[in-house]
This record gives structure tokens, C-alpha cells and sequence, in this order.
């Protein structure tokens, strides 16, 4: 999968619902970033980690893996998360904003983060609107504890690739409007992740920096 994707793209691989088995497998193919959308799934995969470190004695085993969330994470769940992820994809409100940040403080971690706007048609799909994006990023120094590092988005669900590209239009958009009126924040905000197993192509072709790709990888689900 990845010697399909531009160097410039990195490729997330979305282990839920997947054994752990299968995630070992996709190491030692290469591939080095799982990313998860259940708090207890999470947990219990990278304490399963932990056991397979110590049945084999080895404590550096997969030591690089890295751990991103991309689900709708509840305030109540952030132990079960943010000790463990490298970077939380889906931040889609305020509230859990504050909640992250209030927890890096207590916890002394910087939490990286994208934000989640909604442009899809679907009412079901979380998000900011784009303004209020722009207004949590006008006062991101009140965000002691957290790193914005750019934006995540979905597309309508749908076989029609014009509303497609023009959902992924319109969240490079607001990716681009960051970069040019923040430009304190524009070093660090660098990532695009938009595209997933079905639409990555046209993703890329908006500029992704980073694409969530499940079934290619792992096959369909076991839910």
C-alpha cells in the first residue's frame, strides 16, 4: 500500500475492529501507524503490548509503533486515549478541548491534535464549523497543553465523485485559510488527513498529508 502513495503522504493504517495478530502482521510488513476509534479498544491492544513485551522479554518490541485516535472521544474516556496516541485526529468540539488541555496540564503532556470540521452532508458526522475553527486557532495560546498540527475531514458517503471532490475542497480550504492567517502557527500545522479506503485518490489530489486506510490493508472488519 504504501509504494502507492507520493512520498509527501503518510499512510495510517485503521486497525479497529481488527485483532492485534493482524496489526503485527502489518509491522512486519513496514507499516509503523495503527490508528483506532474505541478508547477500550485502544487500551486493551496496547496493553496486549505490553503482555506479548514480557512473555518474550523483549520491552523494545514494535517500540516505534505509533498510535493515533480517529473516533469521537468521549471527555470521560481521555486515560483510556490520550497517554498512548501520539496524536488524537477527531477533535470536534470545544468541550473536549478544554477537557485535553486540562488533562495535559494535571498530566504534564503536550497533546498533539487536528481539528474536525464538518462538511459532509451527513448530519450523523461530527465537527466545527469552519468559523469556529478559526476562532479556537485566534486563541490557541489559551491552549497551553495542546498542539494543533492541522485538520482532518470526511467526505459525504457516496459513489458521486463531484460531491466528493468538492467536499475535499472545501476542508483544503480551511487547511489553506490556517496557513495563511495564522502564520505563527503555520510550521506546525502541517497535516491534511483526508482520504480513507475508498476515496484516498481523490484526497491526494487535494493534497493529503495523510490517509486512513482500514479495508485495503486489513480486509473487512470483524465486527
Amino acid at each position: 500500500m504504501n509504494n502507492e502513495l507520493p512520498a509527501t503522504v503518510k499512510l495510517v493504517a485503521v486497525s479497529k475492529f481488527h485483532p492485534f495478530e493482524a496489526i503485527e502482521e502489518a509491522y512486519d510488513a513496514g507499516q509503523r501507524i495503527f490508528a483506532e476509534s474505541r478508547p477500550q479498544e485502544l487500551s486493551a491492544k496496547v496493553k496486549r503490548l505490553e503482555e506479548i513485551r514480557l512473555e518474550r522479554g523483549e520491552p523494545g518490541y514494535m517500540s516505534d509503533i505509533e498510535w493515533h485516535f480517529i473516533g469521537h472521544l468521549q471527555t470521560n474516556k481521555l486515560k483510556m486515549v490520550l497517554p498512548y496516541v501520539s496524536l488524537v485526529q477527531s477533535v470536534d468540539s470545544v468541550r473536549l478541548l478544554e477537557a485535553m488541555n486540562s488533562w495535559g496540564a494535571a498530566n504534564g503532556k503536550v497533546i498533539d491534535v487536528l481539528l474536525e470540521p464538518h462538511v459532509a452532508a451527513e448530519d450523523t458526522k461530527q465537527g466545527f464549523a469552519p468559523e469556529e475553527i478559526y476562532d479556537i486557532l485566534s486563541r490557541s495560546a489559551e491552549f497551553e497543553f495542546i498542539s494543533f498540527r492541522g485538520i482532518m475531514g470526511m467526505a459525504t458517503f457516496t459513489e458521486d465523485e463531484a460531491v466528493i471532490e468538492a467536499d475535499f475542497a472545501g476542508i483544503r480550504s480551511i487547511y489553506d485559510r490556517v496557513k495563511r492567517d495564522f502564520p505563527l502557527l503555520s510550521s506546525r500545522f502541517a497535516e491534511l488527513s483526508i482520504g480513507m479506503s475508498d476515496d484516498y485518490p481523490v484526497a491526494i489530489r487535494h493534497g493529503s498529508t495523510m490517509v486512513r486506510i482500514g479495508s485495503k490493508i486489513f480486509g473487512q472488519r470483524n465486527y
